[in-house]
């Protein structure tokens, strides 16, 4: 792939950045020149980078690491050093994490070099490896940053830090300190550059009502809304304004919301004074904000969020909207009273109850009037870089305020349309990054993939920093050459990676598959395509029927697979399509005017191809014709029950994972426990088990009761309860459904009452147990969808909690002072382990032991989605001895190959911490892949060090290696 080079001579040092166009270096240095000038000084010499970078990032400093940042010769180009900030102390650090690994997955390249530091809920600021930004959540990175990173003794330290081994900073903090130019403004007086907003902007933008209120004044219609700093000192106040709006103080509906928080946390619908004063209260005394939002609910409005970049030239700004997404919120059987805020949940997790469209489905006329509004709101605040703005259209007939101070009062409202009002509601200043956030949703349905939008975004803010312009258009007739990384799609090997499915782990499997995607698809000799399983509409559900979708890219990134699917089958509507591609072409005519989005990696301004529905038959026909390999991501169902592998075995289509005899005997949990029987006398064992099948217990001649003696309270609960207590010799039961995975469905079960809690769920369909609904604590159990005809119930393993104890009551000590406490009655501790290789020769990967927060059984959350949890990859010397440990991994591998297990698997057990004995829970033949699963974790924690992209490939070369195997035999 042809690069551009930026060369400039400074103080008798030359430099070749490839990051950068050609820019004339005057005499007489602009602020951003003399920081490149400072930046050569500082690298002119191997060796004293060397010694700096080793005591800054001695934890886990690699020698690729320390040699990027010394000045190369002539012909090699140095990276473009930049430093990657998160957590912070808002609530929506957790986010900030996980926005954080998604940029520095897709933005550290060849021509790039990051570096990551994190700042604790206390602003203690840390050196961190980029292994750290792996954790999982919150609690997992606070926990290990004391044991694993080097920390500042003050900010002034981490300030010249910064200024002294960074070209610019990306902070990625979300909320208080990261949008309300608290970083910012300390980022301005060390003169560091860095993306985003000034603090003189931010400080305005942020806070909503100040936002709404500078909104109003530059002629922008706004939402009614009214400020609580003291609920007993504001209640007149409100009662006034509910008056004024013409509300029902007692009844009507007001939206309640932190002036300074994003991620909709704190958000909640009142009804009436009393309830709003009641909210407000509680998100100051709950120290979530000092200021709250009493807002008029929009009744019939419609919601919508835009990115705006930055298309900057030089000095002058030129903000382009991307395509807008509308947010639909689906009401269900069982929502929660709060089902119509589009709260935290919906926002980050898999759901039903929001859909999105991209563009919406409002007129061309209404998403041109959004795009512009947002781009002149980003330019009259004086925004930079990138933006996202959050609004409503609103029918005509709303009552609003057309706050057009400045203008004539015959004016046109800025805002208004034909369909009614376009209204912001918020502006964030750094918004959401994960895999599949809006920023790259909609970036990607104009042709830029997650790395293109990310350096299209980091050369925007490097270029105002050397206040130079830089002029070029030559990326997007390179467009195609640039996406196949310079070398032939027909050279490449092909790779179909296949999520989805119609399982209770769909979900699951379509953040594994995305995320096994975008990682595969950075080898330059891979031709990677992603691929969606799901059930076809009114077709039986015999395997053959099932569709697979072959998906362009955006439409990879969505939340749930019926998501995706209606995506699809919206998208192949002639209409549909039509429209999308005016408004598509619309702004990649915008980007290319200003010339500042280009041709400077992977994934820039590509063509999108509309969805191809085959059926499965069909699509492994086409594998085969293509002589492709596909990477399976599908978790439960067909994807693990042996039945896509005998498919593919039988058409002679290489695939990833285990065999189908294999994969078919470990999805029987109760099979799995049979074939391991054999082994006892090497310290392997399982627990007693029992299968009753859904329909044999309920059925009318049932000697327990029927469906209806179950939900009117007349089933003989008690009876069964003791019978299983007798066949399993055990006081409590663990449950789960004998075809899922992903803990969907398990729980602990310690009374009667709880199995008949469990069983009610199971016949009424519930989509989950929340928490306190079983006698033990436990957090939200995502129950089976389509419910499970057999459920597997086995003796529960005691076990004695591990707890984290630190010197602060409530708050996890990240100073290294926090410690483990296990009172280890039964010495036995629940673990999780990878296996990696060959059929007959697997390798165990370190165990790993999930501190669990909700409960005694690790929820989905806790699992795959940075819910709760602290994960300790190998576990600790104070809980485990090594000789323990490598007893363990021995017993593991030997259970991996009774099983016939390769490739790669996952095996979950109990491991005995004196002498490595394990009971085995169960065999998954498709490990979750999701950014922050323990898989993950475990090859990190390798010597050296297996990341995410080489272990997919690792996984991918296992199934190239055995089909050249099986065509030699």
């Amino acid at each position: 792939m042809a690069q551009l080079s930026f060369t400039c001579v400074v103080s008798g040092v030359r430099s070749n950045y490839a990051f950068l166009r050609p820019v004339d270096v005057k005499d007489n240095a602009t602020f951003g020149q003399r920081r490149l000038r400072t930046s050569l000084r500082n690298r002119r010499t191997e060796s004293e980078t060397k010694k700096a970078s080793l005591k800054m990032h001695a934890p886990q400093c690699t020698a690729a690491a320390v040699d990027s940042l010394h000045v190369k010769t002539r012909d090699e180009k140095p990276k473009l050093r930049v430093g990657l900030i998160c957590g912070g102390p808002s609530a929506e650090r957790g986010i900030s994490l996980n926005s954080a690994r998604s940029v520095l997955d897709h933005l550290q390249t060849e021509d790039v070099s990051i570096s990551c530091y994190y700042l604790d809920p206390q602003l203690r600021a840390y050196a961190i490896s980029a292994i750290q930004m792996y954790s999982n959540t919150p609690s997992d990175f606070d926990f290990k940053i004391g044991r694993t990173a080097r920390s500042f003794h003050s900010m002034a330290e981490f300030l010249e830090e910064l200024r002294q081994n960074t070209d610019i900073v990306f902070p990625v903090l979300h909320g208080r300190f990261g949008e309300d130019g608290e970083i910012q403004g300390l980022l301005e007086s060390r003169d560091i550059p860095f993306v985003g907003s000034s603090s003189a902007a931010a400080r305005v933008a942020f806070d909503k009502f100040d936002a709404a209120e500078e909104l109003g004044r530059l002629g922008f219609a706004t939402l009614p809304s009214y400020l609580i700093q003291d609920p007993v000192a504001d209640a007149a106040g409100l009662r006034q304004w509910f008056e004024e709006n013409e509300l029902d103080g007692s009844s009507s509906r007001v939206v309640v919301k932190p002036a300074r928080t994003g991620s909709s946390v704190g958000v909640s619908i009142a009804a009436g004074v009393e309830e709003a004063l009641r909210d407000a209260d509680d998100l100051l005394t709950e120290g979530i904000d000092v200021r709250v939002i009493v807002e008029v609910y929009v009744e019939s409005g419609k919601e919508f969020t835009a990115l705006i970049v930055d298309n900057r030239t030089g000095t002058t700004s030129h903000p382009v909207a991307l395509l807008p997404t509308e947010v639909e919120l689906r009401a269900t059987v069982g929502s929660e009273s709060n089902g119509t805020i589009f709260d935290f949940r919906k926002k980050y997790l898999p759901t039903r109850h929001v859909r999105f469209h991209i563009p919406p489905r409002f007129s061309l006329e209404t998403i041109s009037g959004i795009r512009h509004e947002a781009a002149r709101l980003f330019q009259l605040l004086g925004l930079r870089d990138f933006a996202r703005a959050d609004g409503w259209l609103l029918p005509p007939s709303t009552k609003i305020n057309l706050n057009s101070r400045g203008g004539r009062k015959t004016d046109r409202p800025i805002g208004q349309v034909e369909d009614g009002f376009i209204v912001f509601s918020d502006i964030n200043l750094m918004s959401g990054m994960e895999q599949t956030s809006f920023l790259f949703q909609q970036a990607a349905k104009v042709g830029l993939s997650h790395a293109g939008i990310l350096r299209t975004i980091l050369r925007t803010a490097y270029s105002r920093s050397l206040q130079s312009s830089l002029a070029d258009s030559s990326g997007f007739a390179s467009e195609r050459k640039s996406e196949s990384n310079g070398r032939s799609t027909s050279t490449k090997q092909k790779v179909f990676v296949l999520f989805g499915g119609d399982s209770s782990e769909r979900q699951v499997s379509l953040i594994s598959g995305t995320n096994v995607w975008l990682n595969l698809r950075t080898f330059k000799d891979l031709d990677v395509t992603p691929w969606l399983l799901s059930a076809r509409p009114n077709h039986s559900s015999d395997t053959v029927e099932k569709s697979v979708w072959a998906l362009p890219y955006s439409f990879v990134l969505r939340h749930t697979v019926e998501e995706v699917v209606e995506a699809c089958t919206e998208a192949v509507e002639e209409n549909a399509t039509a429209n999308s591609s005016i408004l598509t072409e619309q702004v990649q005519s915008e980007l290319r005017e200003h010339s500042s989005v280009s041709s400077l990696g992977d994934g820039m301004m590509f063509k999108e191809d509309v969805p191809r529905e085959l059926t499965l038959t069909e699509w492994i026909q086409e594998a085969k014709e293509s002589q492709a390999v596909v990477f399976i991501a599908v978790h439960g169902g067909i994807g693990e029950n042996g039945t896509l592998q005998r498919l593919l075995e039988d058409a002679g289509v290489p695939f990833t994972g285990s065999g189908s005899e294999a994969s078919r005997l470990c999805m029987d949990k109760a099979a799995t426990g049979g074939a391991l029987v054999s082994l006892a006398n090497a310290g392997i064992f399982t627990a007693k088990k029992k299968l009753l099948t859904v329909r044999d217990l309920v059925k009318a001649d049932s000697e327990f009761g029927d469906v209806k003696s179950l939900l009117n309270g007349t089933f003989a609960t008690e009876e069964l309860w003791l019978t299983l207590l007798r066949d399993l010799q055990s006081t409590s039961v663990c449950v789960k459904p004998v075809g899922d995975g992903c803990s969907t469905g398990v729980a602990r079960l310690s009374c009667p009452e709880d199995l008949e809690v469990y069983l009610k769920a199971v016949v009424e369909r519930l989509p989950r147990l929340l928490p306190g609904s079983l006698s033990m604590a436990h957090g939200i159990i995502e129950m089976p969808d389509p419910a499970p005809e057999a459920l597997l119930l086995e003796a529960f393993v005691e076990t004695d909690p591990v707890v984290v104890t630190s010197a602060s009551p409530g708050l996890t000590d990240v100073t290294g002072s926090s410690s483990l406490s296990w009172e280890g009655k039964s010495r036995w501790l629940e673990v999780t382990v990878g296996v990696v290789g060959e059929k007959g020769r697997m390798y165990s990967l370190n165990p790993s032991i999930t501190v669990k927060e909700s409960g005694a059984i690790l929820s989905l959350e806790e699992k795959f989605q940075g819910g709760t949890g602290i994960n300790l990859t190998p576990p600790p010397s104070a809980l485990v001895s090594a000789k323990a440990i490598e007893g363990c991994r021995k017993r593991i591998e030997l259970v991996a190959n009774k099983l016939g297990l390769e490739s790669v698997a996952r095996i979950d057990a109990f491991m005995h911490a004196d002498t490595g004995e394990v009971i085995i829970i169960e065999a998954n033949t498709v490990p979750g892949m999701t950014p922050s699963t323990v898989l993950i974790h475990q090859a990190l924690a390798e010597q050296p060090p297996i990341y995410p992209r080489v272990l997919f490939r690792k996984v991918l070369d296992l199934a190239l290696s055995r089909s050249m195997v099986s065509v030699k035999s």
